[in-house]
């Protein structure tokens, strides 16, 4: 018999995971390296919310990748 696998879960959420934490991480590049000089940028100006815009930007694209269900063609 073939057991269910413990990591099969993970491994189908990995890239959902991955790609929001390098989009975290590249929200904050984005605000450190580029940032915004007057201050007045809603996203660029504070470091928690482009953080967070770059993480959600990466977990939709972690969802577009994400490996589904396949169809069953009958």
């Amino acid at each position: 018999m073939n057991k269910p696998s413990s990591h099969r879960p993970l491994l189908t959420w990995l890239p959902v995971i991955l790609l929001t934490l390098v989009g975290a991480v590249g929200g904050y590049l984005y605000y450190r390296l580029v940032g915004c000089a007057t201050g007045t940028c809603a996203i660029s100006s504070n470091p928690y919310i482009s953080t967070v815009y770059g993480g959600v930007i990466g977990l939709l694209l972690g969802f577009v990748i994400k490996p589904g269900r396949k169809k069953s063609g009958k």
